[in-house]
């Protein structure tokens, strides 16, 4: 793959493998060099190895001592929140470019249909979390119609879908997602539930998306939301509408408390319904909440690759 550019993965589990695949299967500006991981024995691993990749058990040290490090762009890091500051660390001084799909917020937060173009230049850019690209699109679609003086999601995942990392992040997960949904969705104030379901068999990921509006042009919403949702779908082919956008009158006594100080004129309730359904490319289809994450990642990832290019010509 002449054409590619060299990347990283760190992080042997679910998110890493499945990330892994995605590239190795559809990626035409992405050539995976490395998989890093803390265990030997993990499946990760072992695919990485089927599949003709590099590995390395001793995490990010181990990474920086193999020959391929030298033709790595991109680390995309899927390990967790407090294991990404030591590897945003360790890599520092060597300058390459981090995607992280932890909810450490190092760098600026992003989601693809929304700001990637403005931060292509970041050396750090943050993922969010599963609930954040999922649900932060539709808030970002009616801040473009319309003041959103607060939003407020609910992800539902499947618990078999949320492994030790996800568990240990549930507290970075929460804050994470609300800062988000300020910062990039718009909305000034932000709220973020995740909810993990022991539904057997498993359900599919849920997200719930409400936004507190004041008078405003509800076919304008209702555009805005289909093209927001078109576009997620392009990378994300399991992301839908679960039914048409719903606007329910309010009282601003009703919701006093949860508007933040100054806030305008507020008489509208605005709730979408969403589901992601996973691609099982490694993870089953129910795991649509990382499905997402590591489609959101690998876009990221290819327009960095595609900017390179034009800025190297």
């Amino acid at each position: 793959m002449t054409d590619s550019v060299g990347v990283a993965i760190i992080g042997s589990g679910n998110i890493g493998t499945d990330l892994l695949i995605k590239i190795k299967r559809a990626s035409e500006s992405l050539e995976v060099l490395a998989m890093v991981g803390i265990d030997p024995d993990s499946d990760g691993l072992a695919r990485a190895r089927r599949l003709g990749v590099t590995t390395t058990a001793e995490g990010v040290e181990g990474l920086l001592r193999l020959p391929e490090f030298e033709r790595v762009a991109i680390v995309l890091d899927a390990t967790s929140a407090g294991a990404h500051l030591a590897n945003a660390r360790a890599l520092e001084p060597y300058g390459r470019r981090l995607v992280d799909l932890t909810p450490a917020a190092l760098g600026p937060f992003v989601i693809p249909p929304v700001n990637l173009e403005e931060h292509l230049d970041a050396p750090n850019i943050n993922m969010v979390t599963c609930g954040g690209q999922a649900t932060i699109p539709v808030v970002a679609a009616v801040s473009r119609v319309t003041e959103v003086p607060y939003a407020e999601i609910v992800a539902s995942v499947a618990s078999r879908s949320a492994g030790p990392g996800t568990r240990a992040n549930i507290d970075e997960f929460t804050e994470t997602t609300a800062h988000a949904i300020e910062t990039v969705g718009g909305a000034r104030r932000g709220k973020a539930i995740i909810v993990l379901n022991p539904a057997e068999p498993p359900l599919i990921m849920r997200d719930t998306v409400f936004c507190l509006v004041g008078e405003a042009d509800q076919d304008e919403i209702r555009r805005s939301v289909a093209r927001m949702v078109e576009e997620v779908a392009t990378y994300v082919p399991g992301y839908r509408l679960v039914q048409d956008v719903q606007f329910t009158p309010v009282e601003r006594g009703e919701v006093r408390t949860l508007l933040p100080e100054g806030a305008g004129p507020v008489d509208t309730k605005v709730s979408v319904f969403l589901e992601v359904e996973g691609a099982a490319h490694y993870l089953p289809a129910y795991a649509g909440n990382l499905d997402i994450m590591t489609s959101a990642a690998m876009r990221v990832a290819e327009r960095i690759a595609e900017q390179s290019k034009l800025v190297t010509r």
